[in-house]
């Protein structure tokens, strides 16, 4: 943890912006904390700082690892078969190994770390001061909690329990602090959630220069997933159901605007990071780089599996494979007029392992903003959106034997790609609300601590019977699958979670940096060196 701390300034550099938005402004220079805190203003600034460290000013520090999850799924390969692989590869692949596997993880941990500590000098400071307003001094407190509660999530999720660090420590102070147990991160984390709920507005009451903000909805459905990641199935559904029935949210009426930039901050979206194309701020989006095509000014890593591909057609769900899936070849690309049977588009099989890319995060080429490969595309990354809850309310009420109520929820997300209602119970309704997470959150970075956390018939968590050996993925890739793009390019191996091992490899490891830096309190992850 030591060098987590030493790295940190309060209220420093960037704060995270978007166009008419209530980050309107960089807060720049280091502050001293004798004098800061001495108005609203500086306070208000500082939960902006606390925003800033969501996905921070460019792909590295956040968003590489978001990709990294999906990498290390079905739904996608490493992609990219043109450049050296770095750290992606022995992650993505398996291998155990944590010093070739380090900065993706590295990365995301330390600045998920410099996150928290921000929102902690928040909830320190802040109380300390008297506002005309104490309602709006309980919503800053009430936003840096639910920040604090994401990223915390977030780091428990990939490595387990984590040190409970609360208020401006120096590094001194967290010498010999331990990583807590799973049990006692949730239980920060749900504190921290319940403690937000009761003071974040709704998203009605927030003003057009506001939105993306915390809000009260986000906060309950953050917690609701939090609780279902434990089982705890009760206390999932009333947080569940008190995002359904506050009328705050409903799904878009078609597929298609779900990840269009004409529908950031939309009814559907609970939670987005909040993106900005002025290149001053460098907030902006660079996923769809990183992710798109190399033959058009992408990076191509991450590329979708046909074995995706094949959950999508088995399942009749051709509208949404085609707002998930980009081809190579593709003569009629959604929303972009660019390509046609004359030019179509192009993902060449021998520089990605697919010949597919991310149609999510595809930018039209007349939206793209210029220089496109800068962080600055204004696409607000969809963290938590109403589909998410509905069929994490299907899951839930599953669970707890209300089949009826699980079909409804789940028929609400399908109804809206045109597919027939599911009237099946019991396990296959169970295995049909999986199969949707797949389909409904497809490369959105849910997949992996899905399978991780889903219990399979014969007791191992679904990952175990994915990957491995005798995984359904691998042997698919390796003995099944005809797909001549994936056949044809072995520069990304096909054998892609052959090295899985469910002793070790339900949890990422722990940068070995932190461990060197904590003087042995922070314990590695069992069955990494």
């Amino acid at each position: 943890m030591k060098k987590i701390l030493f790295g940190l300034t309060l209220a420093a550099g960037l704060t995270l912006t978007s166009c008419s938005s209530f980050l309107e402004e960089p807060i720049l220079g280091q502050q001293d904390m004798k004098n800061y805190f001495a108005t609203e203003d500086e306070c208000a600034k500082q939960v902006i700082g606390c925003y800033a460290y969501l996905a921070c000013d460019d792909w590295w520090q956040i968003y590489k690892h978001y990709g990294l999850v999906d990498m290390c799924t079905d739904d996608e390969w490493m992609g990219n078969t043109t450049q050296e692989p770095g750290d992606y590869l022995p992650l993505s692949h398996y291998t155990g190994n944590t010093i070739e596997g380090g900065n993706a993880v590295q990365n995301f941990y330390q600045y998920r770390w410099k996150g928290i500590l921000q929102c902690n000098i928040a909830i320190q400071k802040i109380p300390e001061l008297t506002f005309n307003d104490e309602a709006y001094k309980n919503r800053l407190i009430g936003e840096a909690k639910f920040l604090r509660a994401f990223m915390f999530f977030d780091l428990v999720r990939n490595f387990g329990g984590m040190p409970i660090i609360e208020g401006l420590k120096m590094p001194s102070e967290t010498q010999g602090i331990e990583r807590a147990s799973l049990e006692e991160s949730y239980a920060f984390i749900e504190q921290d959630l319940k403690d937000a709920i009761a003071v974040l507005p709704v998203r009605s009451a927030y003003a057009e220069a506001d939105m993306g903000r915390a809000t009260k909805g986000a906060a309950q459905g953050l917690l609701g997933k939090v609780y279902l990641y434990q089982e705890k199935y009760n206390e999932a559904k009333t947080q569940l159901d008190a995002v359904i029935s506050s009328g705050e949210y409903e799904l878009l009426d078609d597929f298609s605007k779900v990840w269009s930039m004409d529908y950031n901050n939309s009814k559907e979206g609970l939670f987005e990071f909040q993106t900005n194309e002025d290149t001053r701020y460098g907030v902006g989006e660079r996923f769809s780089v990183v992710t798109g095509s190399r033959d058009d000014s992408g990076w191509s890593w991450g590329g979708p599996t046909s074995n995706l591909e094949k959950a999508f057609k088995d399942a009749g769900d051709d509208i949404r494979l085609k707002y998930t899936i980009l081809h190579h070849g593709q003569t009629d690309v959604p929303g972009d007029p660019t390509w046609n049977e004359d030019n179509p588009y192009i993902i060449s099989p021998s520089k990605h392992k697919s010949a597919r890319a991310n149609m999510k995060l595809y930018i039209p080429v007349d939206r793209r903003p210029s220089p496109y490969d800068a962080a600055h595309i204004p696409l607000n990354y969809r963290v938590l959106r109403y589909a998410d809850v509905l069929l994490m309310k299907a899951e839930v009420e599953n669970a707890l034997g209300n089949d009826a109520e699980a079909q409804k929820a789940l028929n609400q997300v399908r109804d809206r790609v045109n597919l027939d209602p599911v009237t099946s119970t019991g396990k296959a309704l169970r295995d049909a609300i999986r199969l949707e997470r797949r389909l409904e959150l497809a490369l959105e970075g849910n997949r992996l601590f899905d399978l991780r956390r889903w219990k399979d018939d014969n007791g191992k968590p679904a990952i175990c019977n994915v990957m491995g050996q005798n995984g359904s993925f691998v042997r698919y890739n390796t003995v099944e699958s005809t797909d001549e793009w994936e056949i044809s390019n072995q520069n990304e191996a096909s054998n892609k979670g052959y090295n899985f091992d469910e002793t070790r490899d339900l949890l990422f490891p722990i940068p070995n940096s932190e461990i060197t830096m904590s003087n042995g309190s922070i314990k590695q992850n069992p069955g990494y060196n």
